[in-house]
């Protein structure tokens, strides 16, 4: 039984950090689009104002669209402007911590 429970608990943990890994690249290209459409439009075209507009309007059941939120991505994909550093975030082996401290590697 014990093996079973780890086996959850691993699929879990490899699950979660999947879908952070899918999350970070998500916003990521959100903020590089934002960069990308203000330069061609121009600033104080409102490019932000009217994405989170829009985004609101074809997904209202998600949360993490905001203006506020779009600003964030924004200046995440500023401050990280190629792709492969945000990428090594997820490409290094996770390592879980048990009750006692110990580290212990995440099968892949």
């Amino acid at each position: 039984m014990a093996s079973i429970k780890e086996r959850v608990q691993s699929a879990q943990v490899r699950g979660a950090l999947a879908l952070n890994r899918e999350l970070v690249l998500l916003y990521w290209g959100i903020g590089k689009e934002i960069l990308a459409r203000q330069e061609q439009e121009g600033w104080g075209t409102k490019v932000i104002e009217r994405l989170a507009k829009d985004l609101r309007a074809e997904f209202p059941q998600m949360k993490g669209l905001s203006r506020t939120n779009l600003l964030y991505m924004r200046s995440f994909a500023e401050a990280w402007p190629e792709a492969s550093i945000v990428q090594q975030a997820g490409d290094s082996d996770e390592v879980e911590q048990d009750s006692g401290g110990k580290s212990n590697r995440i099968p892949a």
